[in-house]
This record gives structure tokens, sequence and C-alpha cells, in this order.
């Protein structure tokens, strides 16, 4: 399954939102009655000065079931990451301005070939148990997840490790069976934490910020405080408390009630009646999160490069990101990985050709096309998105039959088979992304993509060691999928959660996970806390 389209996210339509009385006051119920209770005189006010040690963050996470997990490599939903996050750390990851950031490696530099990668361990940093993280470690983290009898969800990414080798007190290098330029953001993902060498999930034990506390799958979970954590100013917070929820409305009302004290993804129809609440703050961050429709082509009628060249000229982008979005969001062009340095920048911005589209599918045989789009509500906006597409394709004769199905069905044992269907990612650069989602052997191949000059092109650039060399062959690789790719990427999200006024520290975040990149170890609490 796709870790980052797995999301159990209760949708709150549009219409539904519109429907209602006083711009949201009716649907949500407690707007009117708290925003009025919350801006006397006894109202939390926005914290200042330094950052405040102790306090509970209740965090309120979107999606979760029985299938919650506490194993850092195989993190499939929004609170599986944010447990991940708070309780695993990673060699490297990328903050919030999308530049990598060491973690439990204090160096990471590569041999001139590119084959040989060597991690220097940070010194001092320690486990939940006490003991030290060593060589031995890593080598055992990495032969979890790459273990080809059960391979975890960061392994597509690592497919030219030859072998993790101990190479000194503090040193892991990393052979390569061929070049890979970079293999430096292979491991720089939240999916890769650092476990002792005797790991066992049922007794979660990592690097992180906070230690594990009490977990309910589905439910809630607890973290405290992890006092050996290396950055010694952090976590402030004594406690934090992740409760899941599957509906927006009961997520958004959480917060609005203050049983919570953030949330992540608000329905963008919300954010203004959010914003006249005094008491309330919308953190809003600009992310290269894609929301794309999924064109299987190796079938029909997809397996025909016209059809999914018209309908790519079906989509009205900038209808998409007004109607789908509210505006939340950049219009995109086929293409991933947007603040990736070889982002194919140069190539034409494609637009709605309604003329162009009809032309394409009746010289494909496939005038007055039909077919089924099958959604579902795995990211706000993806039955929206759906619903505007529906009515976009009219205009070129193309009928497009909607079959809505629950998250559970959508990600369940047809998950990569649907010929039509949308798909949700994080902000990924370019290798990476193809390494999960566009070679034959990628685990999330949603569209079965296998093309052979593609596949030369990326292999090449993954062996070029000149950056300048690199991009001109993702350059032309980018113009193939372009050109003749499956996916249709009408948009990137912007990321928009909420806070109550009391709680400081969380920062806007490129990577598109929600809350700051869930990293609350930076979270610090008012005084002033509502009761």
């Amino acid at each position: 399954m796709n870790p980052e389209a797995r999301w159990s996210n209760g949708n709150l339509s549009r219409r539904r939102f519109l429907g209602t009385a006083a711009g949201g006051a009716a649907l949500l119920g407690l707007a009117p009655a708290l925003a009025a209770c919350g801006s006397g005189p006894d109202a939390a006010a926005a914290p200042s000065g330094p950052p405040r040690r102790g306090g509970t963050l209740r965090a309120g996470i979107t999606g979760g079931g029985s299938s919650d997990t506490l194993d850092p490599h195989i993190p499939a939903t929004n609170p599986d990451i944010a447990r991940t996050v708070n309780l695993y750390e990673p060699l490297l990851y990328r903050g919030h301005d999308y530049r990598p950031e060491m973690l439990v490696a204090q160096s990471l530099t590569s041999s001139p070939d590119a084959k040989t990668w060597t991690a220097t361990l940070r010194e001092g940093v320690r486990f939940h148990d006490g003991r030290p993280v060593t060589p031995a470690d890593v080598v055992a983290t990495f032969r979890r997840i790459t273990d080809p009898n059960d391979p975890k969800s960061g392994a597509s990414s690592l497919s030219t490790l030859a072998e993790v080798v101990p190479s000194g007190d503090r040193r892991v290098e990393f052979r390569l069976k061929e070049p890979a330029t970079a293999f430096d953001d292979y491991l720089g993902q939240y999916n890769l934490g650092i476990v002792p060498a005797d790991f066992d999930p049922a007794k979660p034990i990592g690097t992180g910020p906070f230690r594990a506390g009490s977990f309910t799958a589905g439910l809630q979970s607890s973290f405290h405080r992890n006092d050996l954590y290396w950055r010694r100013s952090e976590p402030y917070l004594d406690e934090l408390v992740l409760t899941d929820f599957t509906e927006d409305d009961a997520r958004i009302n959480a917060l609005l009630s203050s049983q919570v004290d953030v949330v992540d993804q608000v329905p963008v129809a919300l954010i203004e009646v959010l914003r006249s609440d005094p008491r309330i703050r919308i953190l809003r961050s600009e992310t290269g999160t894609w929301l794309p429709f999924t064109m299987r082509v190796d079938r029909p009628p997809f397996d025909d490069v016209r059809v999914r060249q018209a309908m790519r000229l079906v989509v009205d982008r900038e209808q998409m990101i007004n109607q789908v979005l509210s505006g939340e969001g950049r219009v995109g062009n086929d293409l991933y990985a947007p603040f990736d340095p070889a982002y194919a920048k140069d190539l034409p911005q494609r637009k709605q050709d309604i003329a162009e589209a009809k032309r394409l599918l009746a010289a494909a045989g496939h005038a007055g096309l039909e077919v089924e789009l099958v959604t579902a509500p795995i990211q706000a906006g993806a039955v929206e998105a759906a619903q505007v597409f529906q009515q976009q394709a009219k205009a070129a004769g193309v009928t497009v039959r909607l079959n809505r199905v629950d998250t559970t069905t959508f990600f369940g044992e047809n998950y990569l088979s649907w010929d039509f269907a949308q798909s949700f990612w994080y902000t990924r650069n370019y290798l990476p992304q193809v390494s999960n989602g566009a070679l034959p052997d990628s685990p999330y191949n949603e569209t079965h993509w296998h093309d052979p000059e593609f596949l030369d092109l990326v292999k090449t650039a993954r062996g070029t060691t000149d950056p300048g060399e690199r991009a001109r062959l993702l350059g032309r690789a980018q113009r193939i999928e372009y050109e003749r790719g499956g996916n249709i990427i009408w948009g990137f999200l912007n990321q928009i959660d909420a806070h109550q006024v009391y709680v400081a520290g969380l920062a806007p975040d490129r990577t598109g996970l929600p809350l700051g990149g869930y990293r609350f170890s930076q979270v610090w609490l008012g005084t002033g806390r509502a009761a």
C-alpha cells in the first residue's frame, strides 16, 4: 500500500459546508458560543518570551484505525507517521525549509564514485533505555528494513544497497551495487528510524524526543518526555497525546471545544470560520504535496498515449485549485518534486484544451469515451477533485462515472489494480519519488509505468556525479513523463492546520507533513491554556 495515500480521512464536503447557516456555524454547532466565551478577559493569550517547559499537548490527527502501529518502518496513516516522527529518528531528515538536517548522524559523506557512503554517528545519542547508539544498531536497522522476506516501506529506495558494515567506533559504511548520487536523500526518510539491534515493536525504543506511553490502535496514544534526548533543550513538553479522528467535523469540533490543542488537515472551506475565532490560529505551509489522478498505462483505454494526453488536456487546473482547494495551492504541470533543483521548470505549462482533447480521443478511436474513476476520502480534497474533474470532462464528450469507496476498500486487495483512480504523496525530490512510484519494481507504481527510455535515463542519472549532467538527464526523464506518463498532476496542496492560540513553536513545513512536520519536540504551551 502507498504509505502516504492510506489516510482514513472522513471528508466534510464543500457542498455540505456551504449549505449550512451562518457560514458554517450551524454545522459546527459549537463555534458561535465558544468564540464568544473565548473572547473574554480569561481567554488564553498567545505565548510570549522564551519557550516554557511543561504541560501536555493534545493533538487531533486525521485517520488511523485498527491497523495503527508503533513500528517505525511501516507507518501508513497520519497517526502512524506522527508517532514515528516523535519516537524515532533517521540518520538525517529534511528540516522545515526542506534542507537536509543531520539527526542520529553527525555527517554523511560519499566516495568520489558515489558507491560508498559513510555515516559518522553523533556523539551522545542514546536510545530511550539509556543504551548508546552503535554502528551495530545501524547495521541491524537496515537489515530489518531490507529483509527480503519482510521488506519494510523504505526498502524500495534502497534497492542499490549491497551491504551496511561498521567501519569504526562511530562510523558505518553503506556499500552500494552501483553509484547513487542521491543516496543521502534516500536515507533521509522518516520511515528509516534507527532502532536497537534487539528491537521489538511491542516495546518501541528509539532515539526520538518522546518515549512511548499508552497505545490503543485507532483511538489514542500517549508519550512522555525523553530526558536523554541528545538535543538537551528539547522537548519542552512533559507529555504528548495523539487522538485519531476519522471525521473532519469531529476533529474540528474537538478543537473548538478545547478537547484538543492542535489539529491537522483543516478543510479549506472552514479556514475562515476558524480564523474568526480569537482562540484559534491557522498554520499554513506551502508544500510539494500532490493529489494526482492515476491512469494505468498498461490497460485500455489508457494504454494509448493519446488518451492519456487528452485526459490531461481536459483538466482546468486553475479551476481545480480554486474549487477544490479554495485557492490554497499551486498549479501543477503533470510533474512531481517541485522543490528538486532539477525540476523541469522549462516545460510549457499545460492548460485545458478541449478541442485538442477531442481530436486526440477521436484519433485514438475513443470519441465519446466512458471511464470509471475510483475515488475515496484518502485526503482532504480528493473526492471534490474527482467531482470537479467529472464536470470538466463533459466538455470533451468524456463520461466519467465516479465509484466512491471507503478508504479501507480503496487500499484493499484491488489497490494498484484500478484503471483510473487517485493517490496522495508528500513532498519528495525526484529520484526518491521515482524509486517509490515510477519503476517496475517500485512498491507503489500505481500507473504501471514501464518506459525503457525513461528507465535508462534514471539509471544513468543515479550514477552521474556531475550535478549539471545529472540535472540534464533528469530533465529528459521528466519530459518523457510529461509527454507520455500516467499521472495527471493538477496541483500542489498547501497544508492547512490549526491550533489554540496558547500553542507556540509550530512552524510552516515544506515536507508536507502536517503541524510543522509533527515535530512536537519544538512545541511549547503558554500559561493561559483554556480550561
